[in-house]
């Protein structure tokens, strides 16, 4: 009796917990055709009386078992319900959501970062066409010059007038800015009103006669003096020599600023001008201190000592301008040049030292070619220091010596003599050092360390990466070996 009820009241209990809980692959008498059906094989012994399976096997269930019969339909229960099934596909769905969402926020900020990428390089690509065709456009324009005026030489001998010629075309500086300011400005305003704020590069007052006088004079003279100076070279030099002698003045520039201004001593400034004045005796001596190249020479370097003396005023006095004060500026010194210097070349035709007979025999094409060149060039180099950096206008500057030993050797078949080369290469390698930032020996301290805690950082990973591909290889072959540093 009690063999039987156990099973029984097993069953029983077994059949109540799926008709409760809603087992939908329940039927009556389920737990005992499945306890049936795992009692149907029975282990016996070899020799031993084993009951036939037409008899009803049955077998002794232990607690055990019990609990295991128990726990299996609700654990399938647990799995296959409704519920169950409902909530894991409300999960699974929930899951793609979430999936495709951040897929969508991943690849709309790959799409944005990759259009910032490609914005970025565009920037900074137009930025270097802009800037290689300021310094293009510097020193063609210088080049153009120089070339011309050589050209000039050949029918009229005359320097002041070039000089004073293209001197005047200095006042359409002024229109030219202005027009560039109604073109590109959003607030437009009236040329008198633009001239006026323009002014105060004379002081607060504007400009005034006396400050006409006072402040333009003197540099109205340095701007003639170094122009008709530096056509003087031209008469007794190649183009190619005056260029690079007149690369001086950056040299003649830094030792004023350091004597008049007190500006920081830097001995690599030192060096470069050394090297100037080292360039400037190795092309005096080319032809052994003696003939037109001792001249031409010393024409060139006291072109080079007046634009650096221009340029050290301007600053003592004036200090810094923008674009505007600038354009103002210059267009002021050919007004001055045109009212007061006007006598001079009338003073030199009369006393024949610059004369030209007849009047149409004057090559009007060749000066307005030369005096159009220079405008561009005194232009760019204002319009360059604004929008670009200073340094790129130099390098121009600098670019026009081999420019113009270009076209010497193609055009004219010169022949340099080594120790003209070697002058030009060492006033232009002093003129490139003088382009070194004032902090460039702490710019250059910090880059050689960052370099080296680059190279120890990288050490350390290449250690790190070695001793990790060491304890791998140890455990493989069942022993731990520990690097040495």
């Amino acid at each position: 009796m009690d063999g039987k009820a156990a099973p029984n009241g097993v069953a029983t209990i077994e059949d109540r917990i799926l008709r409760i809980t809603g087992y939908y692959g329940y039927y009556p008498g389920y737990s005992s055709q499945k306890s049936a059906s795992r009692s149907s094989v029975i282990q016996c012994k070899p020799g031993g009386n084993c009951p036939s399976r037409h008899r009803g096997m049955t077998r002794q269930l232990s607690p055990l078992s019990v609990a295991e019969d128990s726990a299996a339909p609700i654990l399938e229960l647990q799995n296959r319900s409704p519920s169950g099934i409902c909530r894991h596909s409300r999960v699974e769905r929930q899951s793609r959501s979430e999936e495709g969402t951040q897929a969508h926020t991943e690849s709309s900020s790959q799409e944005a970062e990759g259009q910032t990428r490609c914005q970025s390089c565009t920037s900074t690509f137009l930025k270097l066409i802009w800037r290689f065709l300021i310094i293009l456009s510097v020193s063609s324009s210088w080049v153009g010059t120089t070339q011309f005026v050589k050209i000039t030489y050949e029918t009229f001998d005359c320097p002041f007038f070039m000089t004073w010629f293209s001197t005047n075309w200095n006042i359409m500086v002024f229109p030219i800015y202005y027009s560039g300011h109604l073109a590109t400005a959003q607030e437009k305003q009236s040329p008198i009103k633009k001239f006026r704020e323009c002014s105060r590069i004379f002081g607060e007052d504007g400009l005034t006669l006396k400050l006409f006088l006072k402040r333009t004079a003197p540099f109205s003279i340095l701007w003639t003096l170094t122009n008709y100076l530096y056509l003087l070279a031209l008469k007794k030099l190649t183009a190619t020599d005056v260029s690079a002698l007149f690369c001086c003045n950056k040299a003649f520039v830094f030792l004023l600023s350091w004597i008049v201004l007190k500006d920081r001593f830097m001995g690599a400034r030192i060096v470069a001008a050394i090297m100037a004045i080292t360039g400037i005796v190795m092309m005096a001596y080319a032809d052994g201190f003696q003939g037109d190249s001792i001249i031409g020479v010393a024409y060139a370097v006291g072109s080079a000592s007046t634009s650096a003396l221009y340029k050290v005023l301007f600053k003592m006095f004036l200090g810094s301008a923008n674009f505007g004060e600038a354009a103002h500026f210059v267009s002021t010194l050919g007004f001055f040049n045109l009212i007061f210097i006007s006598v001079t070349p009338i003073i030199l035709y009369f006393t024949k030292v610059e004369y030209w007979s007849p009047f149409s025999a004057v090559p009007w094409g060749y000066l307005c070619g030369v005096a159009g060149l220079w405008l561009a060039f005194n232009i760019l180099v204002n319009v360059g220091v604004v929008l670009t950096y200073p340094i790129l206008i130099s390098i121009g500057t600098v670019l026009s010596v081999p420019g113009n030993a270009a076209v010497d050797l193609l055009k004219h078949k010169m022949i340099f003599s080594v120790v003209r080369l070697g002058a030009t290469i060492i006033i232009c390698m002093g003129f490139l050092l003088m382009l070194l930032p004032e902090e460039w020996d702490e710019i250059t301290l910090r880059f050689i360390n960052s370099l080296k805690e680059k190279k120890s950082e990288d050490h350390v990973d290449d250690i790190t990466e070695s001793s990790v591909h060491t304890r791998s290889r140890s455990r493989a072959n069942g022993t731990v070996s520990i690097p040495l540093a």
